[in-house]
């Protein structure tokens, strides 16, 4: 477990295991995800295109339209801001 200190800006510092771990750099950003339960995860936003090759195909998987790929960018895109 590791553990962070908040400063008076509400500013911390990622302990080096965890930037090691999540392979964040100086520039990176990252995105803070809450859960109804309270948890709450850290995700690397800044990511590797070949970190992502094979993560999408499965066999089962139904194949979507450009225009399902557009309509979904566009609902998370709504949930950024």
């Amino acid at each position: 477990m590791s553990i962070a200190t908040i400063t008076s800006k509400g500013q911390t510092t990622i302990p080096k295991e965890i930037r090691e771990k999540l392979n964040l750099r100086p520039g990176d950003r990252i995105n803070f995800i809450i859960e109804p339960d309270g948890k709450v995860y850290i995700q690397p936003v800044n990511i590797q295109v070949e970190e992502l090759s094979g993560i999408l195909h499965k066999a089962e998987r139904k194949a979507v339209s450009i225009e399902e790929m557009n309509e979904a960018i566009e609902q998370c895109a709504g949930n950024l801001s």
